[in-house]
């Protein structure tokens, strides 16, 4: 026998040991506690209520959290549906074919929405322990995906519960609403010679909700909202309002002294308001404002603008928005190239003239920026707009609605709901 001494393993191989070690008892542990569930099984569809005809035991498995169980169940003929199956799938809300466990779809189904895409959830799933395809996490996506979007369809058509009727009534409930451009998938798309076009961009429409209290700022100065709902929408601006609406009185809406919405000038956004939100104050983002304000400069005076641009904009931001739609509307449109250029900056800023108030606004501790849809819009860019990524409405509606189950506490129902 050698007396040489045995070697040290590392910590992190003792503890990736252990772990494996417990996950196998786990493992097993469930196994037999599903296997006990489907031995007090009585072979009754649920759904039908009739008894499975011509059954016989047979092996069911299943894809769990803690790795591959294997129950043998009832299997047999339905004679309701006529179709052949396992009673206990349907005790346990399990589709036809459905191979993952809920506790695994519902740890790669949030893996999925908290990654950036699905190659990447893949590896971070493996890092936690379960090896699985980056086409399977899409497939889950649409099925999830369809769900919640079918469950909000359904939370629409009732009353919204308030989350937390306790708290204090808030000054303030802030709407924020933006857009972004996603590409699509033309009627051409993939084909090597066609007329229709392969590639399209349409507009998907956010909007974000929060209470004034729930506003703050981290010790480095980085603005962050500590409770939000973000709704994200692909079709009309009025079915976004619906959303972001029922959400937001969820949130405490309807015990808000005051309303404010802040956008970037675009119709629809003020058309949305006008619609769900008639008493709200609103206000042209500022930064957007300074924008147009630029733009009106440089195709004045060119690269000697920003004097002028400076002096307009100290008006704008400190209460004298009547002397700065006094200096817009005495400018004279010049001849040449920029003439359209001005004509519809002056046009821009009449039909925002009730909505340049910042001085006011922020006197009173209310925001005059849009940052926080600015970053959920940023946010949703990461993930549905990334290199290669083209998409049909349905895959974007779907993955968009799994996301938005996830930041807007619906996680839980797309189980438990069932």
């Amino acid at each position: 026998m050698s007396d040489q001494p045995a070697p040290k393993r590392s910590l992190k191989a003792i503890e990736l040991a252990v772990e494996i070690e417990g996950r196998e008892w786990t493992r097993k542990r469930l196994e037999a506690q599903l296997q006990h569930e489907a031995d007090q099984h009585d072979g009754i569809f649920p759904r039908s209520q009739r008894k499975a005809q011509h059954r016989r035991p047979q092996v069911l498995p299943l894809q769990t959290a803690v790795g591959l169980v294997k129950v043998t169940a009832w299997y047999g003929w339905d004679p309701a549906t006529g179709h052949w199956g396992y009673p206990l799938r349907q005790t346990w809300g399990l589709s036809s074919h459905q191979e993952m466990s809920p506790g695994l779809e519902d740890k790669l189904g949030f893996t999925l929405t908290a990654t950036a895409a699905y190659d990447e959830a893949a590896a971070v799933a493996q890092k936690w322990g379960c090896t699985v395809a980056a086409s399977t996490l899409h497939v889950l996506a649409q099925r999830l995906g369809a769900r919640a979007e079918a469950q909000t369809q359904q939370r629409l058509a009732t009353r919204a519960q308030e989350l937390t009727p306790q708290r204090a009534a808030s000054e303030l409930a802030v709407f924020m609403l933006d857009g972004w451009q996603a590409r699509y998938r033309g009627l051409g798309f993939g084909k090597k010679k066609t007329q229709q076009k392969r590639v399209e961009w349409h507009e998907v429409k956010m909007g974000v909700f929060y209470l004034q209290e729930q506003a703050g700022c981290t010790p480095g100065g980085r603005g962050v909202i500590t409770e939000k709902a973000v709704v994200c929408w692909q079709g009309e601006p009025v079915e976004l309002g619906q959303r972001l609406h029922w959400e937001a009185q969820r949130r405490g809406l309807g015990r808000a002294q005051w309303i404010l919405v802040v956008g970037d000038g675009a119709p629809w956004i003020w058309n949305v308001a006008a619609d769900r939100w008639a008493t709200a104050v609103e206000l042209l983002d500022f930064y957007h404002a300074s924008e147009h304000v630029w733009e009106l400069g440089r195709a004045l005076y060119g690269e000697a603008a920003q004097e002028w641009v400076e002096s307009r904009l100290h008006e704008l931001r400190h209460g004298q928005e009547e002397k700065f739609l006094a200096h817009l509307a005495a400018l004279k449109v010049p001849r040449g190239k920029n003439t359209e250029t001005v004509r519809e900056q002056k046009n821009y800023f009449a039909h925002q003239a009730a909505r340049l108030t910042y001085e006011a606004i922020a006197e009173r501790g209310w925001p005059i920026g849009s940052g926080a849809v600015e970053s959920a819009c940023s946010g949703h860019q990461n993930r549905f707009k990334r290199r290669g990524q083209f998409w049909t409405r349905e895959g974007l509606g779907n993955l968009a609605a799994l996301k938005q189950a996830r930041e807007n506490q619906h996680w839980d129902e797309l189980w438990f709901a069932e």
